[in-house]
């Protein structure tokens, strides 16, 4: 890697989040931070490359794995079938865990094709990544949730499990419930978890990511490691508001193996990588 990229590395700043998540540096004098993620742990959620992956997915992919990235969250095949993701990944050495797959496919007739395709693909969990507008209450969340039962009980019989990916609104109260607390109520432990989203967690309002782990733990075995800007927006991982040590200090207990990141705007989506693969090799926690 030149000193180019390396110039983009991120730092954390002292600043809060105002949901209440604030910083600390990777290694923070004074403390006994001793923990790091697995090399093997460190992924990069797709939708973070589309516009270098709509011109060059291969290339993009190399390029990946020579920063360091050890596996991937398939986001969008931008034309190449799941046999055609899954021979580029070999090739380049990449491994990907995951797949995100529309919440209508998944409850309908589309799904045993999703569940081939992850297969396909080598990974091991099929993500639903958002809900339609129309479910935004009480009981269109208990609706999901029913939808979720199911459909991961058939992940389940296919060797896979399903995960729901979060975003902020399902962390806004309506009639006195949280929604996504709905989810993590009425969904079956056993055939149900989750990918959390630290950036839409927090922007979200919801408890911090490392009371989840505690309180619902083994549920959360894969992040989209996002940070926050202090303005709001969206930032390189490491370079924001976010206190991801913190966050990361009950990662074990809420079952996190994958630490994907993910930047919904980055202006050069390399460089923000870069920054965030050197920020989380580094971490200590």
């Amino acid at each position: 890697m030149n000193s180019t990229r390396r110039a983009f590395l991120g730092t954390a700043l002292g600043a809060a989040a105002a949901a209440g998540l604030g910083t600390a540096p990777a290694s923070a004098a004074g403390t006994s931070r001793c923990r790091r993620i697995p090399p093997s742990g460190i992924g990069m959620h797709l939708y973070t490359m589309r516009t270098t992956l709509a011109t060059d997915f291969r290339g993009t992919l190399e390029r990946l794995a020579e920063i360091g990235y050890a596996t991937v969250g398939v986001s969008g095949r931008h034309g190449n079938s799941a046999a055609d993701i899954r021979r580029m990944l070999d090739e380049t050495r990449l491994k990907a865990v995951l797949e995100h797959v529309g919440y209508d496919i998944v409850r309908g007739a589309g799904l045993p094709q999703a569940l081939e395709d992850i297969h396909t693909l080598g990974g091991k969990w099929i993500v639903v990544p958002s809900l339609p507008g129309s479910l935004h209450s009480p009981a269109g969340y208990r609706e999901a949730a029913r939808e979720f039962n199911k459909a991961g009980l058939a992940a389940r019989e296919s060797g896979l499990k399903l995960l729901y990916h979060n975003h902020g609104t399902d962390h806004q109260v309506v009639d006195g419930v949280s929604l996504y607390d709905i989810l993590l109520a009425e969904t079956d432990p056993e055939l149900v978890g989750f990918e959390l989203d630290l950036y839409w967690a927090a922007n979200g309002g919801a408890s911090a990511p490392g009371e989840l782990f505690v309180r619902h733990p083994r549920r959360f075995p894969a992040l989209h490691v996002k940070d926050m800007a202090p303005d709001g927006d969206f930032a390189d991982v490491g370079s924001g508001v976010l206190d991801f040590p913190t966050m990361f200090d009950t990662a074990r207990q809420g079952g996190v193996k994958q630490w994907l990141v993910e930047h919904d705007s980055p202006a050069n989506p390399f460089a923000s990588a870069l920054a965030s693969y050197t920020y989380l090799s580094r971490l200590r926690y």
